[in-house]
């Protein structure tokens, strides 16, 4: 499925040109997903539009969007099933793009909830990062240039000074 909403993401990144969901489907196919990825990601891109539609982030003159930061003292608590599906890696990460500002308190909260409904199994960081993105492209939000070589940074292929 990811490997489907990395095309979407690529193909359709400005969201203004994507197709109606038969007719992504329909594209999709012709380029070869098969039709089990298919039907989840759509359904998952779904499920994105159902729980976007819900959500009004704060904005600031001075600021975009989803640079506002949690209120001074919060704290997000992880319910166990979250901790056990997101992992130590996927939370930090998280924890960091919060915490630079660049993630909204309510979009991290529809980033969390798109990755519990992706599958049943752990979530792996690559994975993650692909969903934040798609939360982004879904509000119309532009991610800073850094957070973006972040988030499509292979930490694989680093070479160490």
């Amino acid at each position: 499925m990811y490997e489907v909403l990395v095309y979407v993401y690529e193909n359709y990144g400005g969201g203004g040109d994507c197709p109606d969901r038969h007719r992504l489907g329909r594209r999709l196919s012709n380029a070869g997903f098969e039709r089990g990825d298919i039907l989840q990601a759509l359904q998952w891109l779904d499920g994105l539009d159902c729980a976007a539609d819900g959500i009004c982030v704060a904005s600031r003159p001075d600021a975009p969007p989803a640079s506002w930061p949690a209120a001074p003292g919060s704290l997000r608590v992880y319910s166990p099933r979250e901790i056990e599906y997101l992992g130590a890696n996927c939370i930090a990460c998280l924890m960091f793009l919060e915490n630079a500002g660049a993630l909204a308190p309510e979009l991290r909260e529809l980033v969390i909830e798109r990755a519990l409904a992706a599958s049943d199994e752990p979530l792996a960081l690559d994975d993650l990062k692909i969903i934040v993105m798609m939360v982004y492209w879904r509000m119309g939000a532009s991610l800073d240039a850094l957070v973006l070589d972040e988030l499509c940074d292979d930490a694989g292929r680093r070479v160490a000074h």
